[in-house]
């Protein structure tokens, strides 16, 4: 019997839409996970290359979006991150990998997350994707490898450079444009309407589906921009930080008392 572990993020792309991630960098418990799912979001993407979380931490995070039925992805430190593999044998459906910048080192992704044949990443037991339920090895791993979404992120102009063979990686299943620090490395920090910044995008979004895999766009904290992309053909897209959410609603709201007394 085929066992699956449902993947709201490929679901959404495999139809042709946009998954929509929102960034967890100040949640430290698995509400952070419903609020996500309660907000309309397929996915979390907890930062652990720029936040203080420990591991014990994301393995909550994850396990309560299993339960609730969103997708627990964490950007790790690089792809030398060691943790990979327990990230994912505690409950993260994916591995976000920061600045790769050539096949090498999304190769060396892929072996961490993905188990033989294509990767090489160590089995073990009790799996929470399961409920920790005993499930057959030749059923667990075809759905774990399944489940364990590699994003590599494209920062650098070296990345940008060799985008088309990162692509072309077997096991890599998004190709992620980090927009803030591309545009950085390319000396235009912020400015996100370049037109060089743009064409980045779209080369990323060629080279995923001349290999049939999804292009992303994350960095873009902007409505009408994150739809641009879309409309172009990125269909992994983090939406804004947890910290981003908070900030921008609770300021609307102190203001408009403050506007309405001085009415």
């Amino acid at each position: 019997m085929e066992i699956t572990i449902p993947n709201p993020i490929m679901a959404r792309m495999r139809a042709g839409d946009a998954a929509l991630g929102m960034t967890v960098r100040l949640g430290h418990s698995g509400d952070i996970a419903r609020i996500a799912k309660a907000t309309g979001h397929d996915f979390i993407f907890i930062d652990g290359q720029h936040s203080l979380f420990n591991l014990e931490t994301i393995g909550h995070m994850a396990q309560t979006a299993l339960a609730c039925g969103i997708a627990p992805l964490v950007r790790v430190r690089s792809v030398h991150d060691l943790d990979v593999p327990l990230l994912l044998d505690n409950g993260a459906t994916g591995i976000i990998f920061p600045d790769v910048n050539n096949a090498e080192e999304a190769r060396r992704a892929v072996n961490a997350a993905k188990f033989a044949p294509v990767g090489k990443r160590s089995v073990c037991g009790g799996y929470p994707h399961f409920d920790f339920r005993p499930v057959p090895l030749k059923q667990s791993v075809p759905a774990l490898n399944d489940a364990a979404l590699v994003v590599c992120m494209i920062e650098t102009l070296e990345g940008l450079e060799n985008v088309e063979a990162i692509a072309a990686v077997e096991g890599v299943d998004v190709v992620h444009v980090g927009s803030n620090d591309l545009l950085v490395n390319m000396g235009k920090p912020g400015q996100f309407d370049d037109p060089a910044i743009i064409a980045a995008q779209d080369r990323a979004i060629a080279a995923a589906r001349a290999h049939g895999k999804f292009a992303g766009c994350g960095g873009n904290r902007d409505v009408a921009r994150q739809a641009a992309a879309v409309r172009r053909g990125a269909q992994f897209v983090t939406t804004q930080t947890d910290i981003g959410f908070l900030m921008a609603a609770a300021t609307q709201w102190t203001q408009g008392i403050r506007d309405a007394l001085a009415k």
